[in-house]
């Protein structure tokens, strides 16, 4: 549950790099997640489940913080004027009320940078959709949490049934919050850098006996996984794709949604997994895509989120995901065939031995101007033609505040590449959120055209 999650007083090294890089706009790290309601909710009883959770969630009442002359990591504050008004909007369904007219009003509110002197999120309800029903916009800072995480924090926001059953419960307390000095937050950096550097000190020394017992194959490991940051971090000069090169500010939301078991059994063909078929079903929407421009092409450069989640990390807050980034063929006309070169690439890189050391990278970043750091990280970035996110959700029904959550949509951050594709499963059914920047794709209509009939490809292979 949200409550049993644990949140700590800094950014990690990561979170803190995705925080710094907005110097450059086009790798802010916005996150914007559309909830389909079969009614608005009751509004007294959502805003007391907000109230309610921003005192039982410490991040959705914190802002981030930092020492200009610091080397930690920069520190999550409450924010002492928190207003919850802010970051809680209500507003009438635009246009005709249709979802294409709530999409084509949460564009420019995902283009929006944040306030960042406030807590990194905001949520806006809209109601009196032409159906009858009503949308959530939730926006936030990828800072905050990974897909995995936000899916937990949400858990704060939903009831098991139109009833619900937190009314009548305590409202908990707020949170302390405590503006610190600039001195204070000085003095708290160097005693977080000695405890960080105490416990990295500890680990060697817990290797040593290793090292000394095989030096042979000690230095073997450390040669390959140095050898596999390399790969993993390497710069690239441009995208794969010939036609999807543009790059803005701008962004487009589409949608597309698949049965969730048609997706796991086309994945059985091939003794894979649901991610193995929505990975080749993009790379055959991409495929198409490219044929229709008269540019095919053999393989596409593909970002994806590597989650890190286990026993030890399963409760910790924040993102704990590491970036794959790696060619993907899209050339394979066989989805059978496709499903299996994904397979095994996808499987190459969950065995990098590079992965764990992208943390330590990230500090070496943060330290490092934020110019040099953005440079350094958009080079890596800027040759991403695609970005792909397979998050799962809960497979019953739940409810916000009397409304049933009908269906999930979510767009995540472009981050320099063409296109990011966000896979959320939720009660049987896989919501694909297409975020596509208009200077890379101009005919979003024909994109999405491509990505449904790639789909319909490796769906054909079920019996």
């Amino acid at each position: 549950m949200a409550s049993q999650i644990e949140y700590g007083d800094r950014m990690s090294d990561g979170d803190a790099l995705l925080w710094h890089i907005e110097k450059d706009p086009q790798l802010r790290s916005t996150i914007l997640v559309v909830w389909l309601l079969d009614r608005a909710p009751n509004r007294a009883r959502f805003e007391e489940k907000v109230e309610r959770a921003t005192r039982t969630i410490p991040r959705l009442r914190q802002r981030v913080m930092s020492n200009p002359a610091s080397l930690a990591p920069p520190r999550w504050e409450v924010d002492p004027s928190f207003d919850r008004k802010f970051h809680l909007r209500w507003i009438a369904a635009p246009g005709d009320g249709s979802l294409r007219a709530v999409l084509d009003s949460a564009e420019p509110i995902a283009m929006q940078g944040f306030d960042r002197a406030r807590p990194l999120w905001e949520l806006y309800v809209i109601e009196g959709m032409a159906n009858g029903g009503a949308a959530m916009l939730m926006k936030l800072h990828h800072s905050l949490s990974d897909g995995v995480g936000l899916v937990r924090m949400t858990t704060a926001l939903v009831e098991r049934s139109r009833e619900g059953s937190s009314r009548g419960k305590p409202m908990p307390e707020l949170p302390p919050a405590r503006v610190m000095s600039q001195r204070d937050r000085a003095v708290d950096a160097l005693g977080h850098e000695w405890r960080r550097q105490l416990g990295r000190a500890r680990r060697v020394a817990g290797a040593l006996p290793g090292l000394v017992a095989s030096p042979i194959a000690s230095a073997q490991a450390v040669a390959e996984a140095v050898a596999s940051l390399g790969r993993l971090l390497s710069p690239v000069g441009e995208p794969l794709s010939p036609i999807m090169r543009g790059r803005s500010l701008s962004v487009r939301f589409d949608t597309l949604a698949f049965p969730v078991d048609a997706l796991r059994a086309a994945a059985k063909h091939v003794d894979g997994k649901l991610n193995d078929a929505f990975v080749a079903g993009v790379a055959g929407g991409l495929r198409l895509y490219h044929e229709a421009h008269g540019a095919p092409i053999e393989a596409i450069r593909m970002s994806m989120p590597i989650n890190i989640r286990d026993a030890n990390n399963e409760a910790v807050g924040g993102n704990q995901f590491v970036p794959a980034r790696f060619p993907i063929p899209v050339g394979e006309a066989d989805p059978l065939e496709r499903m299996r070169q994904i397979r095994g690439l996808v499987g190459a890189q969950r065995a990098e031995r590079g992965l764990p050391m992208i943390e330590d990278v990230a500090g070496v970043l943060i330290r490092l101007p934020a110019a040099v750091a953005t440079e350094l990280f958009g080079s890596v970035q800027r040759g991403v033609d695609i970005t792909t996110s397979n998050v799962p959700g809960p497979p019953m029904d739940v409810f916000v505040s009397g409304a049933k959550l009908d269906g999930v949509y979510g767009f995540g951050p472009l981050a320099g590449a063409a296109v990011n594709i966000t896979l959320f499963s939720q009660r049987g059914t896989a919501y694909l959120g297409i975020n596509s920047d208009p200077a890379a794709i101009p005919d979003p209509e024909c994109f999405a055209q491509c990505m449904a009939d790639g789909f319909a490809e490796v769906l054909s292979t079920q019996p």
